[in-house]
């Protein structure tokens, strides 16, 4: 697949989703032969630059709560840098099991929704 193709189904999702974009931008990029753990990263950097641009169309059409966005940003940082040291501690195929195990996880309950 090509790079603009998978750049642009990446923003479409995240446009449509949120960062749930990269949930589809990882095997995406896998697939252009990129190891799992890049691949990870890859996407994270990917999905902040089209986050950016989403939350401000999304702000000025006036879909953001500020105040709850506020709320979650302190978690959401711990959070991340928790996630970067454990990416370099967890194994590859663990590491894919986990992401399989939230993507079939994350389909059901939008299914059931």
């Amino acid at each position: 697949m090509g790079i603009k193709i998978l750049g642009f189904i990446s923003g479409l999702l995240n446009g449509l989703f949120g960062s749930g974009g990269g949930l589809a931008a990882v095997p995406l990029i896998e697939s252009q032969g990129i190891q799992p753990k890049k691949a990870h990263a890859t996407s994270v950097a990917l999905i902040f630059c089209l986050s950016i641009i989403t939350a401000i169309v999304y702000f000025f059409n006036g879909f953001i709560d500020i105040k709850s966005t506020i709320s979650y940003i302190p978690g959401g940082i711990a959070g991340a840098v928790t996630g970067t040291f454990l990416l370099k501690r967890i194994n590859n195929s663990i590491l894919r099991r986990i992401f399989g195990a939230i993507m079939i996880i994350s389909s059901i309950r939008i299914f059931i929704k």
